[in-house]
C-alpha cells in the first residue's frame, strides 16, 4: 500500500511538473543541427534579432556548426538559420586561447543549450556560455588560470563571404563595421558592430584583421552591440546588466512567443512542436533602432515608427511561416508587411542588393504575400508602391516552364491588387497574362507519358520534376482541375503522384500538394497525407541531390534529435517548421493570397491560439484518440459546420472550434470544398 501511494506521489508531482513548465522548457535547441538535415544551429538568438551568436565547429554545416563535431573554432554572430547555398552570416569570429596561442585547440567535452543560451566546456579547461539581447551578444568565459586571452577575427564569414572591414579602437571598445556577400554571393549586407572587451587588456594587431588580446583574468567578459545604421547606435546595444539577468530576459521573450499558441496532448509531440515553433522566429530581423532609425537598402537612413525588418527568403518561407506569423502574431506581421512593401520603394532585386543591411537570402513573390496580407485585413498602401510592384510584374521571368507558372502567379497577384486598387482595365490585362498559364501547362506538365517527368531539374526547372511542378497553380485550381481533364482526372492523376512516391517533402515546389484533396470530394486523403507526413513513416524517393530511386528513404520525415529531417531538407528560414506546426494545430493555407485554411485533425487534444491579450480562438479535439486522423464532423462556436475550411476572419474574431475524429474516413464531411478560381465579373 505505501509503494502504491508512493508510485501515485510520484506520477502527480511529475505530471505538476509538465504542466507547470514554461513553454521555452520544451525546445530542443539542438534540433536539426546535424548534417544536411535542417541546417540549424543551437546559436543563442531572442525572436527575430540579428544578433544570432553560436558556435563555429570543424566540420560544420550551412550554419557553421556540427552537432557531431568536436573541434570548435570559436564562436561567430549571425547566420539565417536553415538557408541553402552554404549557408549565410558567420561574422566576427571570437575565440577564446591560452595566452597568445592562436592555435589553442578546442576540443569539446559537453555541451548545452536553451531558447537564448548556449554552453561548452573543453577538455584544456576553458569553459564557454553565450547569451543575447536585442542586437547584443555576450560572452562569458573562464579559464584554467591567468594566461587567459582572446583571438577575434574581424573578417571571418562563411563560405568566403567576406568583403571588407574597418574598425578603431578606443580603450576597451573596438568598433567599425563589416560588409559581407550574402547567400549565394548575390549580393552585400554591412553591419555596424561595438566590442566591449576588459579593461585594461593587452592588443596585438594579427594579420590584416586579426586581434590578440591578453587579459590576464580567470573569467572573461565580452559585449558585442550590432547595428545596420551606424557605429554609434552599435555602442549603445552594450549593456550593464549581468549575464544573468541578460540569459533571464531571452529566455522570458521566447516563453512570451512560444506561449501564442499553447497545446495539450502527449509530451513528445508538444517538445517537438515547441521545438519547431522556436524555428519559425529566427528571421527576418528587427532591425530597426529603439527610436524608429533604419537602414534601408538604397543606403540611406530612415525613421519610421513602426519596426523595420529585414533578412528575407520569401520564395522559401512566404508559402508557410508568413501566414503562420499573420494568424499567431500579428502586430509583428504588420510591421513585416509594411518592411517588405518599402523594398518596393527603397530597392528590391529578386536575390539581393549591394545595400543590405542584415544577411538575407531572396524576395520573389513579395507581391503575392502583400495581397495576402490585406485579403487578411493588414494594411498595405498599393497605390504608394504601384509603380514598383508594375516594374517588377513586367520583368517577370518566364524562361522554363516551372519559372512560368511562378510568374503567372505574381501576375494575379498583380490583377487582384489592381482590382483593389479601382483598375478594372490594367488589372484583366494582368489576368489574361496570368490566365496564359494554361498554355505553358498545355506544352510542359499535361503529357506524363515522357520519359522525363520524374527527373529532377528536367527541362531547365530550377529544383523539381515535372511531376511535382505541375500542380503550381494554388490561385486558379478550379482551372487546373480543367486541364487535367475535369475533377475526376484531377483526384486519379493525384492519386497516381502519391501512389509512385514522386512527392518531395525535401523541398518546397510541391509544399501544397498534400492539401489539394482539400479542393476535391476526397478531403480525408489530405488528413491521412498530413498525419503521415506530421508523424508516421513515410516513403520519400526524392532529394535535392538525385533524381527519383536513388537511395529511397522510409521514415519519420520530423524528428526531434540533432538530425531532424529529411536528408538534404532545409529549414529554410522557419518554412518547413512553420508547415508542421500550422498543420499540427489542424490548419493548412489554402493558397497564399486567399484568407482560407483548410482543416485536418490536430495532433492536439486542444490547442489555443491567443490572437493578442483579450482574443484566443481554441481548437478542440472531440473523442480525442493519438492515432486518430480522420475528420467526422465540425463545430464552430456551438454551430456544425460541414465545409472543410475557415476564414481568417473567423480565427481572428476568436471562439471555439470542435473537431470530431475517428478512426475510419467519413466521406460525407467537407466534401463541400473551398476551391480557388479567378474573377470572372
Amino acid at each position: 500500500m505505501q509503494r502504491l501511494l508512493l508510485l501515485l506521489l510520484g506520477v502527480l508531482i511529475a505530471h505538476q511538473s509538465y504542466s507547470q513548465k514554461k513553454t521555452s522548457d520544451y525546445v530542443n535547441v539542438f534540433l536539426g543541427t546535424s548534417g544536411d538535415h535542417g541546417q540549424m544551429s543551437p546559436s543563442a538568438t531572442t525572436p527575430f534579432n540579428m544578433m544570432n551568436l553560436g558556435p563555429q565547429t570543424n566540420p560544420h554545416q550551412h550554419t557553421g556548426y556540427e552537432y557531431y563535431a568536436n573541434q570548435f573554432y570559436g564562436f561567430t554572430h549571425t547566420r539565417m538559420e536553415g538557408v541553402g547555398c552554404t549557408g549565410s552570416g558567420g561574422n566576427i569570429l571570437i575565440k577564446p586561447i591560452l595566452g597568445y596561442d592562436i592555435d589553442t585547440p578546442l576540443i569539446k567535452n559537453s555541451q548545452d543549450g536553451e531558447p537564448g543560451y548556449y554552453h561548452v566546456d573543453f577538455e584544456n579547461g576553458i569553459d564557454a556560455k553565450l547569451t543575447v539581447g536585442p542586437n547584443l551578444g555576450l560572452h562569458q568565459y573562464e579559464f584554467p588560470n591567468t594566461n587567459s586571452g582572446l583571438y577575434i577575427d574581424l573578417g571571418f564569414a562563411l563560405s568566403n563571404r567576406f568583403v571588407s572591414e574597418n574598425h578603431e579602437i578606443e580603450g576597451n571598445v573596438i568598433s567599425g563595421f563589416v560588409d559581407t556577400k550574402t547567400t549565394c554571393h548575390a549580393g552585400t549586407y554591412r553591419i555596424y558592430f561595438a566590442i566591449r572587451i576588459p579593461q585594461n587588456s593587452e592588443i596585438k594587431i594579427k594579420g590584416d584583421h586579426g586581434l590578440l588580446i591578453n587579459t590576464g583574468r580567470k573569467r572573461v567578459d565580452v559585449q558585442v552591440g550590432f547595428s545596420s545604421v551606424n557605429e554609434e547606435y552599435a555602442k549603445k546595444r552594450l549593456s550593464r546588466k549581468s549575464f544573468a539577468a541578460v540569459k533571464e530576459a531571452a529566455d522570458a521573450s521566447w516563453d512570451k512567443h512560444l506561449s501564442r499558441i499553447e497545446v495539450k496532448g502527449e509530451k513528445e509531440r508538444v517538445k517537438l512542436f515547441y521545438s519547431l515553433l522556436y524555428r519559425t522566429a529566427q528571421s527576418p530581423f528587427l532591425i530597426s533602432e529603439d527610436d524608429g532609425t533604419f537602414k534601408a537598402t538604397d543606403g540611406n537612413n530612415y525613421n519610421e515608427e513602426y519596426k523595420f525588418y529585414s533578412g528575407w527568403a520569401i520564395w522559401d518561407n512566404y508559402r508557410e511561416q508568413l501566414p503562420l506569423l499573420s494568424l499567431a502574431y500579428p502586430d509583428t506581421f504588420q510591421d513585416i508587411a509594411t518592411s517588405i512593401s518599402n523594398l518596393y520603394h527603397y530597392g528590391k532585386k529578386d536575390w539581393a542588393t549591394e545595400n543590405e543591411p542584415a544577411p538575407t537570402v531572396r524576395t520573389e513573390h513579395a507581391m503575392v504575400v502583400l495581397l495576402d496580407a490585406v485579403r487578411k485585413g493588414y494594411y498595405v498602401d498599393f497605390e504608394d508602391i504601384r509603380e514598383g510592384l508594375e516594374e517588377e510584374a513586367g520583368s517577370l521571368d518566364f524562361g522554363a516552364p516551372d519559372k512560368a507558372l511562378e510568374s503567372s502567379y505574381d501576375l494575379w497577384a498583380m490583377s487582384e491588387i489592381l482590382m483593389d486598387l479601382g483598375d478594372v482595365q490594367k488589372s484583366r490585362e494582368y489576368l489574361e497574362k496570368a490566365l496564359n498559364y494554361k498554355s505553358y501547362w498545355n506544352k510542359d506538365f499535361k503529357d506524363l507519358s515522357k520519359g522525363d517527368v520524374d527527373r529532377m531539374q528536367a527541362r531547365g526547372l530550377y529544383q523539381g520534376t515535372i511531376w511535382q511542378y505541375r500542380w503550381f497553380v494554388p490561385w486558379d485550381i478550379k482551372g487546373l482541375k480543367e486541364l487535367a481533364g475535369g475533377s475526376d482526372a484531377f483526384a486519379s492523376q493525384l492519386d497516381r503522384f502519391f501512389a509512385d512516391f514522386n512527392y518531395n517533402h525535401a523541398n518546397q515546389p510541391d509544399l501544397q500538394v498534400p492539401g489539394l484533396y482539400n479542393a476535391t470530394n476526397q478531403p480525408w486523403k489530405s488528413q491521412e497525407l498530413f498525419r503521415n507526413i506530421l508523424l508516421e513513416p513515410f516513403v520519400q524517393t526524392y532529394f535535392n541531390d538525385n533524381s527519383k530511386g536513388i537511395d529511397p528513404y522510409v521514415g519519420r520525415i520530423y524528428q526531434n534529435k540533432p538530425r531532424a529531417y529529411l536528408r538534404t531538407m532545409d529549414d529554410d528560414a522557419g518554412t518547413m517548421s512553420s508547415w508542421f506546426v500550422l498543420h499540427s494545430i489542424g490548419l493548412s493555407a489554402a493558397n497564399v493570397g486567399t484568407p482560407v485554411y483548410y482543416l485536418t485533425a490536430p495532433i492536439f487534444k486542444e490547442v489555443s491560439l491567443h490572437i493578442n491579450e483579450e482574443t484566443t480562438f481554441i481548437i478542440k479535439v472531440k473523442n480525442y484518440d493519438e492515432d486518430h486522423f480522420y475528420v467526422h464532423s465540425a463545430k464552430l462556436n456551438g454551430e456544425a459546420i460541414k465545409r472543410n475550411w475557415l476564414h481568417q476572419e473567423e480565427i481572428m474574431k476568436g471562439g471555439e472550434l470542435i473537431i470530431e475524429t475517428g478512426p475510419k474516413p467519413n466521406k460525407t464531411w467537407g466534401t463541400d470544398s473551398f476551391v480557388t478560381e479567378v474573377r470572372t465579373e
